[in-house]
């Protein structure tokens, strides 16, 4: 009998879990509340990171990301845009920290290209006259929801089972241990009970209700960004600001689209989360300075998604000052269950380490010793999730 374990969380976390797991020879089952990739993955903006937004600010995060960058060309191929991405100066203030931002992305091990004015509009046109400079980065673009089906995909056909409208309500335990997952099938309408060695909860924003379950903290702030996208590719490239990550200072093509992003802010519940229209008009103003294509463009629509950022409650009403990293939590070290192990925070780019880390100390504990093969795995079409021929269902 393989050891049985239960990833709750659906998203591109659970599916990169699922899909490390999985090749280990551990037998998994994700519990999603609704459909898959439908919490904060398949809201976000679908950047691939270069690392370069977060080189001046947030440096493990700039590292993560560009590594994962590398990784992900390599396993998911198809699954990017690689227009390449453009740190834009649009002001005499946003040129003066030009130096310090090709020096941290040097330290990041992200590669960068200065342009000039005439090269900078020579290369994406629609930027606005006011740009001083751009800096050239790798960044890329991609399908929100596509990328973690390829893991979910992969998972599949390697045995895992993945019950999308499935969502975990409470806990079966015997003394500090969780012996299964009480989940409400919403689909058939009753409770059921999920058999479980160990218990993962990659749960994003609501990582700390689900270790409530168990008696556990998580840190968590969930901090919400509303995006914008509008009618039209107004830019080839991810074109961002050159400063110190901000609302509204990042725009990018998303097939015949643009997207503009980001604001950001703190809730206590990540289910109440409302787009403020004055936030949607920060934004585009924004957006403007540096394409000012977008604000003429008839708006396609509006969303907000929650990021999972990890930090103490009351700490950056903003959210902006919280580190995009991620972290496990082995809740048999803090006096909750022994085999509940949570992992938060992090970016929709670093998803596959993310994965990697928690699958470690997951394996660790139930004393598995099959190495992480993900780096180099190549994985499924994600057209192979919906293909039953595809993935052996």
């Amino acid at each position: 009998m393989r050891q049985r374990v239960v990833v709750i969380g659906g998203g591109g976390t659970g599916a990169a879990l699922a899909h490390d797991l999985t090749l280990r020879g551990l037998a998994v089952t994700v519990l999603e509340r609704g459909e898959l990739t439908s919490g904060t993955t398949g809201r976000h903006h679908g950047l691939l990171h270069s690392g370069g937004r977060y080189a001046m600010t947030d440096r493990q995060s700039a590292v993560e990301c560009v590594q994962e960058n590398r990784i992900l060309r390599r396993i998911a191929p198809g699954s990017f845009e690689n227009g390449g991405g453009l740190f834009v100066a649009v002001t005499d203030d946003d040129a003066d920290q030009r130096d310090e931002f090709v020096d941290a992305c040097a330290e990041s091990g992200i590669p960068t290209r200065l342009l000039s004015r005439s090269a900078a509009l020579d290369a994406e046109p629609g930027l606005s006259p006011d740009v001083r400079l751009a800096v050239q980065v790798p960044d890329a673009t991609m399908d929100a929801m596509r990328l973690p089906l390829r893991f979910f995909a992969t998972a599949q056909r390697g045995g895992a089972v993945l019950r999308p409208f499935t969502e975990a309500v409470t806990f079966v335990s015997n003394g500090r241990s969780i012996t299964a997952v009480v989940a409400r099938d919403h689909m058939a309408g009753r409770n059921v009970a999920v058999p479980a060695d160990l218990v993962i909860n990659a749960a994003g924003p609501w990582s700390g209700r689900v270790a409530a379950m168990a008696g556990a903290e998580v840190p968590i702030r969930p901090s919400p960004g509303v995006l914008v996208a509008v009618t039209g590719r107004w830019c080839t490239h991810v074109v961002n600001r050159l400063h110190k990550p901000g609302d509204g200072d990042i725009v990018l093509p998303q097939r015949g689209l643009s997207v503009v992003g980001t604001s950001s802010w703190t809730v206590d519940d990540p289910d109440e989360v409302r787009v403020s229209s004055e936030h949607v008009r920060a934004i585009l103003r924004e957006g403007m300075r540096l394409v000012p294509a977008v604000g003429a463009a008839s708006m396609r629509a509006a969303w907000a998604a929650v990021r999972p950022l990890i930090g103490a409650t009351g700490s950056d009403a903003s959210g902006r000052t919280l580190s995009r990293t991620f972290r496990c939590f082995d809740h048999a070290a803090d006096g909750g269950a022994d085999n509940l192990i949570t992992i938060t925070g992090g970016k929709a780019t670093t998803l596959r380490s993310m994965a990697e880390a928690t699958a470690d100390i997951a394996c660790a504990k139930l004393g598995v010793t099959t190495p992480c093969r993900t780096r180099d795995a190549v994985l499924l079409p994600h057209t192979a999730y919906y293909t039953s021929a595809e993935v052996g269902a």
